[in-house]
């Protein structure tokens, strides 16, 4: 099989990630921080060495609060449901957000009466630098969430700008990596994120059922998921401490080996490198076929990893199904779990767009034979 749904998650993973899985499962899977003999200190341990990788990663100091969830949709609910928005808060999201964010923001303004405001975007479906300062100053934003690269058509948004902006009304600014971390260098102070929300199964390569956030600027959020955390267990509050406060139930400590590993392997320059040649070549591969149409940035500079395309004449669940029952290549088809950007792709007609996820192991010759199995189902030549 010719796996391109990298941008759902990366697979396969490094052979050391499932090295520490297994070897964890077998002699330390135990519950961290809740016992005080050698195996749970060694969970424990485990826990606080994947942390500061993941500062490392970032750039940010050793005492900044890094919560650990079980998937990034679970810390970004944390995150909306626990900063301190107030009725008719102003919140604004880009066109790009993932429906972890959209729905979540959504589900909270029926209870807050919250004005949601998208980022405007260009028609050259880049971000509109200029309407957003407008924007901003007719409707001063509270908090902007902003994904970091579209899942569905690889933009980079520019955050750094976004967030600067966003920082001269004192707006939280809180933002998504799950496609970017492990892929695009992160200096959290210098793009002025408040909160980083983080994946461990995309382009860190980890594994399932590690995620979390990482709050940069110690912002203080009411608590959201409540329950036992191993300590002060008679009191019915939840710990004050930065990082206790928010992790309710036991880590999963599989999970975390995995993704320690991956993160001591992780060579982000060669992925980017490879992911940027790689979307190079589909790109002007994808080009040469007319009844192919690609969703992109006008600056593909701004650009990485992921393509999404349509084929004229087919809607893309029916491509998606060819190509993987006759040629035994996986792509993602429909909407992405966005629920924003699509009216401006403007493809429901085709229900959606047939999406390829690159990853540091897509080699030209998976690309070529996509290309070659695009062409056999269009029928030109």
């Amino acid at each position: 099989m010719i796996y391109l749904d990298n941008a759902a998650t990366t697979f396969p993973k490094p052979e050391v990630v499932y090295d520490a899985m297994d070897k964890i499962n077998r002699e330390g899977a135990v519950n961290a921080g809740r016992g005080s003999y050698k195996l749970a200190q060694e969970a424990s341990k485990l826990i606080q060495d994947t942390k500061e990788l993941l500062r490392q990663l970032v750039h940010v100091e050793s005492n900044v609060a890094v919560i650990f969830s079980p998937s990034i949709t679970i810390a970004i609910n944390q995150i909306v449901n626990g900063l301190k928005l107030k009725e008719k808060s102003v919140v604004y999201v880009s066109p790009y957000e993932h429906n972890a964010v959209a729905r979540c923001i959504y589900e909270l303004s029926k209870k807050k009466n919250l004005l949601i405001k998208e980022i405007p975007l260009e028609e050259n479906l880049e971000i509109d630098f200029e309407k957003l300062k407008y924007e901003f100053v007719k409707d001063k934003p509270d908090a902007v969430f902003c994904t970091h690269i579209s899942n569905v058509t690889g933009y980079i948004l520019p955050v750094s700008e976004i967030f600067a902006e966003a920082k001269k009304y004192n707006a939280y600014t809180i933002l998504d990596s799950a496609q970017s971390l492990g892929l695009l260098e992160i200096d959290a102070r210098k793009i002025k994120a408040d909160i980083i929300a983080f994946t461990g199964h995309k382009n860190l390569y980890g594994p399932f059922g590690i995620g979390g956030f990482i709050n940069v600027s110690d912002i203080p959020l009411d608590v959201f998921i409540a329950g036992g955390t191993g300590s002060d267990s008679l009191n019915l509050e939840m710990p004050n401490g930065k990082e206790t406060k928010y992790e309710s139930s036991s880590c999963n400590i599989v999970a975390i080996a995995g993704l320690k590993a991956a993160l001591v392997t992780l060579d982000q320059k060669n992925c980017f490198d490879h992911e940027k040649e790689m979307s190079s070549y589909l790109i002007k591969k994808l080009s040469l076929i007319d009844d192919v149409k690609m969703y992109l940035p006008q600056h593909l500079d701004k650009h990485i990893g992921i393509i999404s395309f349509c084929v004229k004449k087919f809607n893309s669940e029916d491509i998606g199904i060819i190509l993987d029952e006759d040629f035994d290549i996986a792509v993602r088809t429909g909407y992405h779990c966005a629920p924003y950007i699509h009216k401006y792709l403007e493809d429901q007609e085709n229900l959606g767009t047939v999406r390829i996820g690159l990853s540091q192991y897509t080699s030209m010759d998976d690309i070529d034979k996509l290309y070659n199995a695009i062409i056999d189902i269009v029928g030109e030549v």
